[in-house]
């Protein structure tokens, strides 16, 4: 049995994510209030299995978790891309017109802009997490409040669903990283079956440092698909490259490792995945 934290509660995107991704497996959801929580998780328990959020289409990266998984020790051994749909739930006696307070995690409020600018009645409420707002609305019976969540959520609490699809984009994704002790990765995936790689690296304040080595990784048939820069706290105008690539060689993409690292310091490989 896979033992997997998540941030957030049952019914919780992540919770959605993990059983998708690990579909037809045994699994034990280990809940945690925070992102520090599940890298505090593995770190505590080298058997543990994180899913991690680190981008939207539509809030874009999540830079906190960079930073969490670059020093949390732990390597990515996976990906997973999850369509964000929201619906909006109550208790079953409540009803759009008994209703006075939506609560929700200030990104899915934010992904409702349009729904909420049409119910302006009803006061936005910021929670931890959708699924917790289902499960508290449910838990305390609170009468007149709702729920931003998505619709499994609230079957799973009992609530009401008054509508489903009010998400402003219907092109809503989040991509979920799988990760766990670096000891274990082998036990997740094959190093054979990979053809993506997380990697981090910092350049030096020089011009055309960047442009070097993409020129290296271009040369040895290395697709960029992203590229985030996060500025090293203390060193002024210096930044930390969060890169993640893809690559139908493996002997061709170490090669390129190679060839980037005496461009580069501090280069780290955060994974090696299959790529989805």
């Amino acid at each position: 049995m896979k033992r997997i934290a998540i941030q957030g509660e049952r019914g919780s995107f992540h919770d959605i994510a993990a059983r998708q991704y690990f579909k037809g497996e045994q699994t034990q959801l280990i809940c945690c209030p925070t992102f520090d929580d599940v890298f505090a998780q593995i770190k505590r328990d080298p058997t543990v299995v994180g899913m991690v959020a680190i981008e939207n289409t539509i809030a874009g990266s999540l830079l906190r978790n960079y930073e969490l998984l670059r020093d949390s020790g732990s390597t990515v051994v996976g990906e997973h891309k999850l369509h964000i749909e929201h619906s909006i739930c109550c208790l079953p006696d409540d009803s759009w017109d008994t209703l006075h307070e939506i609560h929700s995690h200030p990104v899915a409020l934010m992904q409702c802009r349009e729904f909420l600018s049409a119910h302006q009645e009803l006061k936005a409420v910021e929670a931890d997490d959708t699924a917790g707002a289902a499960e508290t609305i449910s838990r305390t019976r609170q009468h007149g409040w709702a729920a931003i969540c998505h619709k499994d959520a609230a079957r799973l609490y009992g609530m009401k669903v008054l509508q489903e699809q009010i998400e402003d984009n219907k092109h809503n994704f989040t991509r979920f990283l799988v990760v766990c002790n670096e000891h274990k990765a082998d036990f997740l995936r094959s190093p054979d079956q990979t053809n993506k790689a997380s990697l981090v690296f910092a350049l030096p304040h020089a011009e055309g440092s960047l442009s070097k080595v993409l020129t290296i990784l271009s040369f040895y048939d290395i697709n960029l698909t992203k590229i985030q820069s996060l500025p090293i706290v203390g060193r002024e105008w210096e930044y930390l490259f969060y890169v993640d690539v893809t690559y139908e060689s493996l002997t061709r993409y170490r090669q390129s490792i190679d060839a980037i690292t005496p461009l580069t310091s501090e280069l780290k490989i955060l994974g090696e995945y299959a790529g989805n």
